[in-house]
């Protein structure tokens, strides 16, 4: 299948009379009471991700996820199946698991409550001391929804929530061919910065930043508003379709190579057969799809068996409602998940996943807008403290470090009596559409309900 193709739900991202128009206040990035609105109205409405299906690979594998005071763990049953349960006790609320790993139960350290990976109470000290019954085989961990969708755990706190694949609508079919289970997660990162988490859904729901904030990007994605695409879906969600191909306004200084020529050499196409610039962006940019259409099975690129012309070259943006945002190109599955700090509504924690394929033959690989290279081999967590850039600066070569860079301007900004409206363009759209979903579930009305 050739071509662009629009999902049926998608609504045109860059429309804003798809907009109400509410306001975007200055308090909802400092103030302590919307936070504590979007805890009772937001964070235990949604799905969380817990973590990936590659970390529950035998019976009582754990995944331990910690969301601002709240800890939820996931474990794989005997049959397969997947529970997840609130990490406390069932008996004075001790917390049962600190990390990720590998359990035959779950033993309470304050008075030895020992409970089974179906969170069934197996054992506790003096079954006869207690005037309303033994509780073995009768408590019960109080459980949480959990599901799965490209190789990641998801689950929920809220037994009214959609069903997983209805919160995540269209996305599971809009990126059907692509096979993000089998990716390798070569960077697991966790950064902690000093900034409100909706800067981030700011951030990535526009593009309008690139060209002064990344401007390494636009000799490699064309991240013109007039060429891109935007869509917002009714859940909340919305992406941008950018074209895999360097930006015709966005030139090279002469006698410097040019980003791009790596990519089309990797694919047999010679950067200097094209009569000029344009012609080799046009016409290079057609014949790296068909050469990634003839060569990929030769050149051990099997993940593309099933993508589309588009989904060969093309980089789509994808924010899930409302702290994940990936990009699923051809050759990777970047996933980026902000959430808030549990008592600081200045403060939010930056998780960094860096999925890439493996290809047979290759050791590593370099994403198109860095430049240090990425071993195929599973990552171990890594935490750090932004400390105004110093404890990252090993990451200066990823775009997300120069946004990082962007937080205390932020910071400072919305506290100013400076703040205005913000004053939007037309490819800003999904900021607003973000915070009036937002608004919806603080209302007590979130779509899909």
């Amino acid at each position: 299948m050739n071509g662009i193709v629009k999902h049926p739900l998608a609504m045109d991202g860059k429309d804003p009379s798809l907009l109400r128009g509410d306001p975007i206040t200055q308090e909802r990035y400092y103030c302590r009471d919307f936070m504590q609105r979007e805890w009772d109205h937001l964070w235990t409405k949604i799905w969380h991700i817990a973590g990936r299906v590659n970390q529950l690979e035998q019976p009582g594998d754990t995944i331990v996820h910690d969301f601002m005071r709240e800890s939820v763990i996931v474990v794989k049953q005997a049959d397969g199946s997947l529970k997840g349960f609130y990490n406390v006790c069932g008996h004075r609320a001790q917390r049962l698991v600190w990390d990720h790993g590998p359990r035959d139960c779950f033993h309470c350290p304050y008075h030895g409550w020992r409970w089974g990976k179906d969170g069934v109470l197996q054992d506790c000290p003096d079954r006869d001391d207690f005037p309303q019954g033994d509780p073995v085989g009768k408590l019960k961990l109080k459980d949480v929804r959990v599901a799965t969708w490209a190789g990641l755990v998801w689950y929920t706190m809220d037994e009214q929530a959609p069903p997983l694949m209805d919160y995540l609508a269209p996305l599971p079919e809009i990126y059907r061919n692509f096979q993000f289970e089998k990716t390798v997660r070569a960077r697991w990162m966790r950064v902690a910065l000093d900034c409100n988490w909706k800067f981030w859904s700011d951030n990535f729901n526009e593009s309008y930043h690139t060209r002064t904030a990344h401007p390494q990007v636009p000799p490699v994605i064309d991240q013109d508003h007039f060429t891109s695409r935007y869509e917002m879906f009714p859940m909340g969600h919305a992406r941008i379709i950018q074209m895999g191909r360097p930006s015709l306004r966005d030139r090279v200084p002469d006698g410097e190579p040019h980003p791009w020529d790596g990519e089309l050499k990797r694919w047999g196409l010679d950067p200097n057969g094209y009569p000029d610039y344009e012609t080799k962006v046009m016409q290079g940019w057609r014949d790296l799809k068909a050469a990634k259409r003839k060569l990929w099975k030769k050149m051990g690129y099997l993940h593309y068996e099933h993508l589309t012309d588009e989904e060969l070259t093309e980089s789509p943006f994808q924010t899930v409602f409302p702290n994940i945002a990936f990009g699923a190109s051809a050759d990777n599955f970047g996933l980026f998940r902000w959430e808030p700090h549990a008592t600081d509504p200045e403060k939010c924690y930056f998780d960094l996943w860096s999925m890439i394929y493996p290809v047979e033959g290759q050791n590593e690989i370099i994403n198109r807008t860095a430049r240090n290279p990425l071993k195929f081999e599973e990552a171990e967590f890594d935490f750090r403290d932004y400390d105004n850039g110093q404890g990252v600066l090993d990451l200066s070569d990823q775009v997300v470090f120069q946004d990082w860079q962007l937080n205390a301007g932020q910071y400072t900004g919305w506290r100013s009596r400076g703040y205005q409206e913000p004053y939007l363009a037309a490819q800003e759209t999904r900021v607003r559409r973000f915070h009036e979903t937002l608004h919806d579930y603080l209302a007590g009305n979130p779509p899909g309900r």
